[in-house]
């Protein structure tokens, strides 16, 4: 992390040239430097939190991509998987209406020698 500069001793003399007695000014000016050291953030500070977002958005692209990947290739199997199961229904209903239709077939030849 990167120091920020502040000259305590210059601003508590401007604060006594105010009208601030010495313990005003040198409290007032350790408050200033406790609140820049501990809450604010540097230049440094932004380009390394900056640097992690990177990395961070560059892991998660590729944690996208392996998503997209098992995506695709659950969706391929799930294609394959209903191609063969419509195959399999159509020669189920292709057996059973050939039965229908010699049944049927049966049927009228069976009346056909009866009349």
């Amino acid at each position: 992390m990167t120091t920020l500069t502040f000259d305590t001793l210059a601003y508590s003399k401007k604060l006594r040239s105010v009208g601030f007695t010495e313990e005003q000014a040198e409290a007032q000016a350790e408050t200033i430097i406790t609140l820049m050291t501990e809450q604010l953030a540097t230049k440094a500070d932004l380009k390394e939190v900056e640097a992690g977002l990177k990395r961070d958005i560059k892991e998660l692209e590729l944690r996208i991509k392996e998503v997209e990947a098992g995506l695709k290739r659950d969706m391929k199997e799930l294609e394959s998987n209903l191609k063969r199961d419509m195959k399999e229904m159509e020669m189920s209903i292709t057996i059973k209406l050939g039965a229908i239709v010699t049944t049927g077939i049966a049927v009228v030849a069976t009346l056909v020698k009866l009349l």
